[in-house]
């Protein structure tokens, strides 16, 4: 394959993943690694679509089914990629665990801010949903991640985030970063618990991850 083929076929994947066309996008994950283009340029070209898809988001040209979509198509190509990216001795650089609270059974945002979290390359552990603060504090503890991000779509399970919080404190000390987000939460509630970042939706949890843990966008 030539480096205009190669070329051609990368901006292809970037459209199949913003576009969020499963099939597509595998078949071109896997049609680049088979002429043996570097994982990491096959994953920037994703990386880069993602990015591209949170900024139309933020300007309102889309919405969230098309994130959606798109970061399942993400997810979907990762599945591929990964083997060869750890095969070529390329990690994640940044862990993240996420999980709604206790008290609250909704994913659907959670899901998503994993999903653009894992496509923006951090390495995600997704705890579900109802998860008590000492389950979030035994795997932080395990896991020793950069990030921590807690969901809640309920108002009545807000106190949940704040007690939360409070129980992950100890680990903030040591450089660990709590992101906060959901229906019901505030930057002003976000601050009040002690909070190191707060998200209003999918596409600022990358940016506001991304800038807690230091790392370029």
């Amino acid at each position: 394959m030539n480096q205009e083929t190669v070329r051609q076929q990368l901006s292809d994947l970037g459209m199949a993943v913003q576009a969020g066309k499963r099939a597509a996008a595998k078949e071109l994950v896997a049609s680049l690694l088979e002429a043996e283009v570097a994982p990491a340029e096959v994953l920037d070209a994703m990386v880069q679509a993602m990015d591209e898809i949170g900024e139309l988001f933020q300007r309102k040209e889309i919405f969230v089914p098309q994130m959606l979509v798109a970061a399942r198509a993400m997810g979907e190509s990762m599945a591929l990629l990964e083997p060869k990216l750890l095969a070529a001795g390329i990690k994640p650089r940044y862990r993240a665990v996420i999980g709604t609270v206790a008290g609250d059974v909704h994913d659907i945002g959670k899901n998503l801010v994993a999903m653009m979290w894992k496509g923006a390359g951090f390495d995600v552990i997704d705890l579900g949903t109802n998860v008590p603060a000492n389950k979030f504090l035994e795997v932080a503890q395990q896991q020793r991640p950069d990030l921590i991000g807690l969901s809640a779509l309920l108002t009545t399970t807000m106190p949940a985030i704040r007690s939360t919080v409070q129980a992950l404190a100890p680990l903030q000390t040591s450089g660990v970063r709590i992101v906060v987000g959901g229906a019901p939460v505030t930057q002003q509630f976000a601050n009040d618990i002690g909070a190191d970042g707060y998200a209003a939706d999918a596409a600022r949890a990358v940016d506001v991850a991304r800038s807690l843990v230091g790392a370029e966008s």
